[in-house]
């Protein structure tokens, strides 16, 4: 267990200044699960959470999206379509305020070839 969060230590190692495991980053706050959308960046990723809110005046739910963009540490390998756990840490740039910290799900795309 490290951080202080229920999550396992990655396997690499990375020499990444902002990695919570092996860098000297600190994790606070709160943790959100969601699915990682785009990894176009360099070191980030987006993650993509679906909620549900209520409007009260028609008395049903509606679905919202909110996309954060998280660190992605050096010793993570993450692609699109996996579900990540994502921690909060203190301002890594002018939107990056949270780090991914555990690879809950992995979906990879299994079809080889035209069917």
């Amino acid at each position: 267990m490290a951080l202080g969060l229920n999550v396992p230590e990655p396997e690499e190692t990375c020499s990444d200044e902002n990695c919570p495991f092996h860098g000297t980053l600190s994790v606070r706050g709160q943790t959100l699960e969601g699915a990682v959308a785009s990894t176009d960046m360099d070191k980030t990723v987006v993650v993509e959470r679906e909620y549900d809110v209520t409007v009260p005046k028609y008395d049903r739910q509606m679905k919202r999206r909110s996309r954060i963009p998280a660190h992605a540490p050096e010793c993570m390998e993450l692609s699109e379509g996996d579900t990540v756990r994502i921690a909060e840490t203190r301002p890594l740039s002018k939107t990056k305020s949270h780090v991914v910290v555990e690879t809950v799900e992995t979906h990879r795309d299994l079809a080889g070839g035209d069917d």
